[in-house]
């Protein structure tokens, strides 16, 4: 069996008690407080149950704590997959988006995710799905609601003789 951590001694239980009490999470409150209970001579194991974790839990958190200080028992969020799309082809899409689609260039009257798939593929060389390419559009601040299609041929004096009108004894007075 190995020899405990030596804990850093810049910080004392009663420094680490007060670091303690303004945490910014619990989780680094109560990796705190249990180094706290070390420094003040308490064995490992009952200070790895007062900070909900076992000894090789605690172990760990000496060594972040003595290469970072408080700091160091604070969660890192990982970093996570680097996105599909750059901000540059983002922006792209965007304007994109916002001008429509050219019925005789793109065949469509309006944009669809599986249409915006094809352009994103063709343009950009990378295949999306739909639910990921329906995920960017959110992040870009666009809606699953889009207006109705308009035909690009359409009459505007056709649609005024075929709209419906109620009758004028209907209307209230």
């Amino acid at each position: 069996m190995g020899a405990a951590v030596e804990l850093r001694r810049d910080f004392g239980a009663e420094d680490l008690r007060r670091f303690a009490a303004r945490a910014r999470t619990g989780a680094q409150a109560r990796r705190l407080l249990a180094l706290a209970a070390v420094l003040d001579g308490m064995n490992r194991a009952e200070a790895a149950r007062i900070g909900g974790m076992d000894r090789q839990t605690l172990r760990d958190w000496a060594h972040r704590f003595n290469q970072h200080g408080p700091d160091g028992l604070v969660d890192i969020k990982p970093v996570g997959r680097r996105p599909r799309l750059s901000d540059e082809q983002k922006q792209i899409l965007k304007q994109l988006v916002e001008d429509g689609p050219d019925p005789e260039t793109d065949g469509v009257v309006r944009w669809r995710c599986v249409d915006l798939k094809r352009v994103v593929r063709d343009r950009f060389g990378i295949d999306l799905s739909e639910v990921s390419l329906g995920r960017i559009l959110k992040q870009l601040g666009f809606s699953r609601i889009s207006a109705r299609p308009r035909h690009p041929m359409q009459d505007p004096e056709a649609i005024a003789t075929f709209k419906k009108t109620s009758p004028q004894w209907s209307r209230r007075s």
